[in-house]
């Protein structure tokens, strides 16, 4: 159980607590329930609420004894029994169900508007009849005293399907092109339509006939567009709430054109459901974010549930403060606000747990298992268990438990937990510990850069009064860890912040430059000001020269002004450019190294193999050269072969292809032989490439000297006779 508390109202969600993995047995989930205390304390109002995949409506039956809720996949609908808090009875569909009525006491009589425009009628035994409407639908109505049933939809029309005689009746035609929502009052049932041009019409059952049309679009304030009603509901026998696409509840007096109540949702979202609580005057009013609870005379928010996923349906129970919530999800959520009202008589035993009831954080991750990527998959050694029983696939990664990760990192990593005790040991006696000398040092110990620049940020003159007044980030007790944790240190040496470093400088450059131009107008403005003073002193009206500029000099100032944006411009290319460079050589470099470092392996262990006359002779390398320096000058020459008719076929091979064509004499006072070998075979392509690229650049170059600008042209008018 999860406690929320807005505007001093508690809201308490009935379905909350930690999940347990899909792909788990259902022996598996109990004796996971069972084992923790967290689980144990959790309630389970009613047994197996929830739906395979998504829970699209949700009803109850007029003698509050059964809780019907429709849903995929596949589609079906589920009838709960409250007196045994447990499923009924499930059955399944050929379609998914838009919407459904319930038109007897309990669940003995169904009628379900399916979206293949086909309408199912169930008995209690199951499916009795299935017919198909002209239109799809999108909503319907049970007019009890007649036994009609109102189907509205695409199109104009009210289909009319008498439920006693079998068959259509004359449809009714309405001057909308589209019917989104319909209602019939409890009362004296009044029929209403909403219609997509954002008017509501409402007609007489008895005569068939339109009483009247009110204008709801009309009376918004502020929307551009007409947005249509999506949502209709009647409080009693004279007021009506009408929810609109454009997020707006109005509260209208049907006797009036006038709403008495407009009410943002602020989301932009449409209305889905409204609902009305007589007894504390208040209106439940739902959309895909968020299901608010406010007041009806004054508008004012009491409370309001957000949405983890797409909210699709809401249902009340009368005179209780429990409701119940369908979303995009497969659980569906049950609420209870004592607030609103009493529990209901089932589970009476609500209102003394909600006294003893804390609020508490619910954790969403799986405590028993531990979710890995492939990266640090690779890095504890543990890819051959891909395709296992013991990872699960998820997303970008997979799950695995949590028992096998901890034994994993204790392999791969066994001092770990040394190092991180002696990190928290010191940090407490730093902590503790007090300086014999205070000094006031006001940057921290860890991004002093980065605080520096806050700190001159927060200094600027420039700023306005607003924006001094905003606390600062060294302040923030959010930021904290940022200024004292060594894990948080910026990295300069990282390959993303080397790809971000020309964007600061240009920033940098920027706000230097802004700064400068700021300093320069004040230094004119002054010398402007002396002058002025001057020639009021000396009473010279004629020397007036010098405070304007002329247009020539205007133009001139707006085009060195645009050069500089040029050349600022072209000078940020080019860094970002040598950073991209300077990433990609980095890179290429540490390839070649991994891909030489096994042949450099091979060739030392060869070479440092025994000879069979108990002598051993190892090779120098200096720099790309590989020299033999032999112990005995006479028999240098046969040494390496030796070694060759020694090793296998396959380092011989190897070798050979290193050394090939490089032997040279050098005499015999430094030795008989020596071999060169090449350990890159493309620095010599890459030499050329670099030469090449520097003599293009430096062709470019003297080809844009040579070229005249296209400014310099004129085009000369040409009369035609």
């Amino acid at each position: 159980m999860f406690v929320n508390e807005v505007n001093d109202v508690k809201i308490y969600n009935l379905s909350a607590g930690k999940s347990v993995p899909d792909w788990l047995t259902d022996r598996r989930k109990r004796s996971q329930l069972m084992k923790k205390v967290d689980s144990r304390r959790q309630i389970e109002l009613i047994q197996d609420f929830d739906m395979p995949g998504v829970c699209t409506s949700i009803r109850m039956s007029p003698d509050q004894q059964y809780i019907l809720a429709t849903g995929t996949y596949k589609p079906r609908v589920k009838c709960f029994e409250v007196s045994n808090l447990s499923i009924k009875f499930e059955r399944c569909f050929d379609a998914e169900v838009t919407t459904f009525e319930v038109i007897s006491d309990d669940y003995s009589k169904m009628v379900f508007l399916q979206c293949d425009r086909y309408v199912e009628i169930h008995a209690a035994h199951g499916r009795h009849y299935r017919l198909r409407i002209p239109r799809f639908g999108r909503d319907m109505k049970y007019h009890k005293p007649s036994c009609d049933m109102f189907i509205v939809g695409v199109g104009r029309d009210i289909f009319r399907l008498n439920l006693e005689r079998g068959q259509f009746l004359q449809p009714l035609e309405t001057d909308g092109s589209c019917l989104n929502a319909c209602e019939v009052n409890p009362e004296h049932h009044l029929l209403v339509a909403g219609t997509k041009e954002g008017t509501v019409e409402a007609w007489d059952p008895r005569t068939k006939q339109r009483c009247s049309t009110l204008d709801v679009a009309m009376k918004l304030p502020g929307v551009k567009e007409f947005p249509s009603v999506t949502a209709l509901k009647f409080r009693n026998g004279l007021h009506m709430g009408v929810g609109t696409a454009s997020g707006h509840v109005l509260i209208y007096d049907i006797r009036a054109k006038q709403p008495l109540l407009v009410k943002n949702h602020l989301n932009r979202l449409p209305i889905k459901r409204l609902a009305f609580n007589p007894a504390q005057n208040a209106v439940y009013s739902l959309d895909e974010a968020t299901l608010k609870l406010w007041d009806e005379q004054t508008g004012k928010q009491i409370a309001y549930v957000e949405s983890t996923s797409s909210f699709n349906d809401f249902c009340t129970i009368p005179d209780t403060g429990m409701f119940f919530v369908a979303q995009e999800d497969v659980k569906m959520m049950t609420y209870y606000v004592p607030a609103m009202g009493p529990a209901p008589r089932w589970c009476s035993f609500l209102d003394n747990l909600t006294e003893e009831i804390e609020s508490e954080v619910v954790e969403n991750v799986y405590d028993d298992y531990q979710f890995v990527t492939a990266k640090e998959l690779a890095e504890l050694g543990m890819e051959h268990l891909v395709g296992s029983n013991l990872l699960k696939g998820y997303m970008h990664g997979y799950f695995m438990d949590a028992r096998l990760y901890n034994k994993a990192k204790a392999v791969v990593e066994p001092f770990a937990f040394d190092r991180f005790r002696k990190d928290k040991v010191r940090q407490e006696i730093e902590s503790e510990r007090k300086s014999r000398l205070q000094i006031e040092s006001k940057l921290p110990k860890v991004n002093k850069e980065l605080a520096l620049k806050i700190m001159d940020e927060q200094a600027n003159p420039s700023n306005s009064a607003k924006q001094r007044n905003v606390p600062s980030l060294l302040e923030d007790s959010r930021f904290k860890a940022m200024f004292e944790n060594a894990d948080f240190e910026v990295n300069k040496s990282a390959e993303e912040y080397r790809l971000l470093a020309p964007v600061l400088n240009r920033l940098d450059k920027s706000k230097a430059k802004e700064l400068k131009k700021r300093v320069e107008v004040a230094h004119v403005a002054e010398l402007h000001a002396d002058e002025a003073q001057q020639r009021e002193e000396s009473d010279n009206d004629e020397d007036l020269f010098g405070f304007e500029k002329s247009d020539g000099e205007t133009k001139d100032d707006s085009g060195d002004e645009a050069s500089s944006d040029d050349d600022d411009r072209r000078e940020y290319v080019k860094e970002m450019k040598q950073a991209y460079k300077q990433v990609k050589r980095q890179r290429e470099e540490e390839e070649e190294l991994e891909e030489d470092e096994p042949q450099r392996d091979e060739i030392s262990d060869i070479a440092k193999r025994p000879l069979t006359n108990g002598h051993s002779q190892q090779p120098t390398t200096n720099g790309n050269r590989f020299t033999l320096t032999p112990l005995d000058q006479h028999q240098g020459s046969s040494l390496l072969q030796q070694r060759i008719k020694k090793a296998s076929l396959q380092d011989r091979v190897k070798v050979m292809s290193q050394l090939e064509g490089q032997v040279t004499n050098v005499g015999r006072s430094l030795g008989n032989r020596q071999m060169t070998f090449e350990v890159n075979k493309q620095k010599k392509s890459q030499f050329h490439a670099k030469k090449r690229e520097a003599e293009m650049k430096k062709h470019r170059e003297e080809r844009r000297s040579i070229v005249r600008p296209i400014k310099s042209l004129r085009l000369k008018k040409v009369n035609f006779k």
